[in-house]
């Protein structure tokens, strides 16, 4: 709520006490040095659109949406998975901006999948979230509340550290990035969500009700075949980290079954301890992959092409 304030041109902050008031940890201190110095002592400015901004920040955004299922299109429903779901709170303050400031809802989804569309392409490449505070403070202060203007200041970026990842770059992170699990995560839930058909029989649960799996387990040295040489059973360790080998699942599968082999992680041993087939019916992102015979390190990378498919084609900018 104070980042609106202090982002607007007609106040003319100074950028020692914007640097200053961007600090949530002295928030009290700068409210107060910015009524005396730039409202004239009276609170009445900061009060006056309170009430109207805590009702949209209450039907903007939700963290438990993060418990239920959301839509295939963008909105404010995914985001919130975005915001909440992989910690990218930093976009708060552009997000109530729009919300305040375009009444149009397909004009405001337009600018939701956009800022969904860069923060996961800057995920899936590693691209670091250093600057993000900076980034969307400065749409605000410049009132960007046009798709084409938000895109244009986004490519406006290319060479710095807020630049959107190419086609490329992105296929390369689907092929090699190791994300950290909470946002592999994301990234096939987004994409699931995504793809997934509209009269599919299996309910999409919340993001919070899925965990990671990997295909081939990082135990693989147990039950799975040996690698010629020990080069490649180190090129297997890297690229089973990556979002090819990684699937999301709506519950854990048991400890003997999660580093079994191939066909009996598929199958599972008993309905006590139910595999893949069973656990990961009807979800979009893992069916080819249940259909494989054999699960190796040429599938992995079939299937990390067909993930970077679906981006590209979900998160185009």
């Amino acid at each position: 709520y104070f980042q609106l304030f202090i982002q607007n041109k007609k106040y003319s902050i100074s950028t020692e006490d914007k640097l200053i008031y961007a600090r949530t940890d002295r928030l009290s201190n700068s409210y107060q040095s910015f009524v005396d110095n730039y409202c004239g002592g009276s609170k009445q400015l900061i009060l006056s659109s309170l009430k109207e901004y805590a009702e949209l920040f209450r039907k903007t955004f939700q963290p438990d949406i993060c418990d239920t299922t959301i839509p295939s299109t963008f909105g404010i429903e995914r985001l919130n998975v975005v915001i909440f779901g992989l910690k990218t709170t930093t976009l708060i303050p552009y997000v109530l901006y729009l919300a305040k400031n375009i009444s149009d809802t397909t004009a405001l989804n337009k600018m939701y999948g956009i800022l969904e569309s860069y923060v996961m392409r800057r995920i899936v490449t590693h691209a670091t979230s250093k600057n993000y505070n900076n980034l969307f403070l400065s749409l605000i202060a410049n009132e960007i509340l046009d798709a084409d203007d938000l895109r244009t200041r986004l490519q406006a970026a290319s060479g710095t550290n807020s630049y959107i990842p190419t086609d490329t770059e992105l296929q390369d992170g689907f092929e090699h990035s190791k994300l950290m699990n909470l946002y592999s995560k994301g990234v096939l839930y987004l994409i699931e969500s995504h793809i997934r058909p509209a009269q599919s029989a299996v309910v999409l649960h919340g993001f919070n009700n899925y965990s990671l799996e990997h295909l081939m387990p990082k135990k693989w040295h147990n039950n799975w075949p040996a690698c010629p040489t020990p080069l490649d059973a180190e090129k297997r360790d890297s690229i089973l980290l990556t979002l090819g080998n990684l699937a999301i699942i709506p519950q854990s599968l048991n400890a003997s079954i999660r580093d079994s082999d191939w066909n009996t992680k598929k199958a599972g041993k008993g309905q006590e301890k139910p595999g893949l087939t069973l656990c990961a019916s009807g979800l979009s992102t893992l069916q080819d992959a249940l259909t494989k015979t054999d699960w190796n390190e040429s599938e992995i990378q079939t299937r990390a092409l067909w993930l970077y498919k679906q981006a590209q084609s979900l998160w185009k900018l």
